[in-house]
């Protein structure tokens, strides 16, 4: 049970995340902290939070545990924010979609008290934002990536799972530095390519007609750009070596598959394809 549980982003992740644990029964105070007033104010109407608050250092006085849900870009300034005023045993963690780089900022603020931080990534994400878009049960059958630094107590890590369990969640470990290499192969490129995809549609001097006539299979590949770009530029960023080894692996392809059909090669590009649906359609 948390006494006091402070959320420090109140959108999909966060605000779910708060949502299921107040079903459950596991905390009795959440309070929210965010740059927006009029969001804040939706959380409270939709009970997503009990106490709203601007000032994160204020927040997170006498807190048990604290959960960083915003974008990577600005947990290095929200971690400088709230480290002095932290309580001895507060545990901290996280749900960025990079690692390696919150390890280090962990190490760079907390370094006297790395054994009560764990860095967390919640498979979970979605284009919609902010408090409305909180819901219950959106962990269930989930995966969460848990990414303990060497110094993580085992304590923190199990009550941390124990979180997220209680949501329904799947608890997956490996090192920050595995998780980002997977995570730019099965999320950040993607995103890539449907950002870039969407621009190359819109340079078209027919993008307008492109898009009445665009059908389903249009929608679902792209309906990924239609993220958080200020987000996905920290990630991509914070990510970048792994993420230009991904692109550069799958711009062979494109010049693998731009020859065969300059070579009219009907044959190896039904191999291609048929090698890409049996994978496809037998993953779950």
């Amino acid at each position: 049970m948390l006494n006091k549980l402070v959320i420090i982003g109140v959108g999909l992740i966060g605000g779910s995340l708060s949502l299921d644990l107040k079903r459950a029964r596991l905390v009795k105070q959440v309070v929210g902290v965010g740059r927006s007033t009029a969001n804040l104010d939706r959380a409270l109407q939709l009970q997503v939070i009990d106490i709203a608050e601007t000032n994160a250092a204020k927040a997170v006085h006498d807190a048990d545990l604290v959960f960083l849900a915003i974008p990577v870009g600005q947990m290095d300034g929200v971690l400088a924010h709230i480290a002095p005023a932290l309580s001895a045993n507060a545990i901290v963690t996280d749900g960025g979609s990079t690692k390696a780089d919150v390890a280090l900022l962990y190490r760079k603020h907390l370094a006297d008290s790395l054994y009560r931080c764990q860095p967390a990534h919640p498979i979970a994400g979605s284009d919609l934002s902010g408090a409305a878009a909180a819901r219950y049960g959106l962990y269930e059958n989930k995966k969460v990536v848990l990414t303990p630094l060497a110094e993580t107590a085992a304590e923190t890590t199990a009550k941390v799972a124990s979180l997220w369990q209680a949501c329904g969640a799947q608890i997956v470990q490996m090192s920050p530095t595995e998780h980002d290499a997977v995570f730019a192969a099965v999320s950040h490129l993607p995103h890539v390519l449907a950002f870039t995809y969407m621009n190359t549609i819109l340079a078209r001097s027919d993008a307008q007609t492109c898009l009445q006539l665009a059908g389903s299979g249009f929608r679902d590949f792209t309906r990924i750009a239609g993220s958080h770009p200020e987000m996905w530029r920290d990630i991509v960023m914070a990510n970048r070596t792994a993420l230009l080894s991904d692109l550069a692996a799958f711009k062979q392809q494109l010049e693998q598959l731009t020859a065969q059909l300059e070579a009219s090669n009907a044959e190896a590009i039904l191999q291609t394809f048929l090698a890409a649906s049996k994978v496809r359609s037998n993953w779950q």
